[in-house]
């Protein structure tokens, strides 16, 4: 009885515990999501014309596009709007002002979703974060920009993703080859960039890349570059294995040789020894026979490794602490080229909490679903379509091929007739 006392009074402590600590576990979580700020969101609903200024770039010489606020011919949700390219072989250039930041000594989430509704050949699908004084109506392509990400397709070969980073006003891309989505489903692309100067790239809520400014980026120079003048030490060991110096060869071995006659061989019966000589059977190989002798081979006990050229500090590298730091911010700008437009923008996220990315992106991929299926009966819809139209195309074709045959008849009808006249009356005037 009193070790069962025992028992259930440590059991209700524990409970207690637990119930002392949830409040603290979630006063942690209030005030941790209390310090993130999230400086600007954009869903694309009403009045967003009023945050956004559409550029004159590219409008005098006509080659302005326009967006439209749509979700898109298929969506998750009808109501969940974005802002459409909608004008072939366009560039298009918006921009919205946004509050002023900095992401010295915090991190940097800049996350948007795209929708490639369009068979787009060529062009792209990223977004950009403006420092400095900008000119909104006159934003486009020579516009400097802090970051430049998001993807950017050109035929089957192209599918890049670009990271893009200014530094001391140049613009450096990362040296890593990362792909980009091509469906024509929405995806969400995310960059986060941390005050250490990691980053981590990240595709519908999924990490796709990661890694260090100070690696990916041609920025600074390398902090250790190869000792080129190295030489290998003189009594660097290198052979893995060695002959056994303990090792014997076998008394009589050099005497075993390469071959022996055939055991098996006999001689004809009308062999003639005065004819043909002694009878010898022929050779073949001797299965005792080794080759040469040689040590067998043992693990070698001053093996160091493979030599390699060692790695040294680079006299030209000087750190940068704020090497991740950007511009201070103040705009966000869509401005791309595209042969053929339909693309969605929605989503535009800056702030410095990944979790609250995160969660958008769940949010918004609670209709996933319903895209897929809206999508797939659009794509009945226009394989329906395209099989109507070459129906069509063929009967038309055939029609014509009818009427060239029928033109043909009659004319060859015609001209028979007018050439036996032709040779009636080169008759009569030979009569003549």
């Amino acid at each position: 009885m009193a070790e069962a006392a025992v028992v259930l009074l440590s059991s209700k402590s524990k409970q207690l515990n637990k119930l002392l600590l949830l409040p603290v576990v979630v006063l942690l979580f209030l005030v941790n999501h209390s310090l993130s700020e999230i400086i600007f969101e954009e869903r694309f609903e009403a009045g967003w014309q009023s945050r956004w200024v559409k550029s004159d770039w590219k409008k005098s010489e006509g080659k302005a596009g326009s967006f439209k606020h749509t979700a898109g011919k298929w969506s998750g949700d009808p109501d969940d709007k974005g802002i459409q390219t909608s004008s072939d072989a366009k560039h298009f250039a918006i921009s919205a002002k946004i509050p002023e930041f900095s992401n010295k000594n915090r991190t940097l989430v800049l996350q948007y979703s795209i929708k490639f509704e369009q068979d787009i050949e060529c062009g792209g699908g990223y977004i950009k974060l403006l420092s400095g004084i900008v000119n909104q109506k006159k934003f486009g392509g020579d516009t400097p920009y802090s970051l430049m990400f998001g993807p950017d397709l050109c035929g089957t070969q192209t599918k890049k993703l670009h990271v893009i980073l200014s530094y001391q006003g140049q613009n450096y891309p990362i040296k890593k080859d990362l792909q980009c989505e091509t469906d024509k489903l929405t995806h969400f692309y995310t960059f986060i960039l941390r005050p250490d100067a990691s980053y981590s790239i990240l595709i519908d809520g999924r990490e796709r890349d990661s890694g260090s400014m100070y690696a990916d980026w041609d920025i600074l120079p390398p902090r250790k570059i190869r000792a080129v003048n190295a030489k290998k030490p003189a009594d660097w060991d290198d052979r893995e294995y060695i002959e056994d110096p303990n090792d014997v060869k076998p008394e009589g071995y050099d005497s075993i040789p390469r071959e022996i006659p055939d055991p098996k061989a006999k001689q004809p019966d009308n062999w003639d020894e005065q004819e043909n000589g002694i009878w010898r059977p022929p050779k073949v190989p001797n299965p005792a026979y080794r080759g040469p002798w040689k040590r067998k081979k043992i693990k070698n006990p001053n093996y160091k490794g493979k030599w390699r050229i060692p790695w040294i500090d680079n006299p030209e590298f000087e750190d940068d602490p704020d090497l991740y730091v950007l511009k201070p911010i103040k705009y966000v700008g869509i401005e791309v080229w595209q042969v053929k437009s339909g693309s969605v923008y929605d989503n535009v996220l800056i702030c410095d909490d990944p979790a609250y990315a995160k969660n958008v992106v769940e949010e918004v991929f609670a209709n996933r679903e319903a895209e897929k299926e809206a999508f797939e009966e659009a794509e009945k819809v226009r394989k329906a379509q395209e099989e109507e139209e070459a129906r069509r195309a063929r009967e038309e074709g055939e029609r014509r091929k009818r009427e060239r045959g029928y033109d043909r008849r009659y004319r060859d009808r015609d001209r028979y007739r007018r050439r036996d006249r032709r040779d009636y009356m080169d008759d009569y005037h030979d009569e003549l």
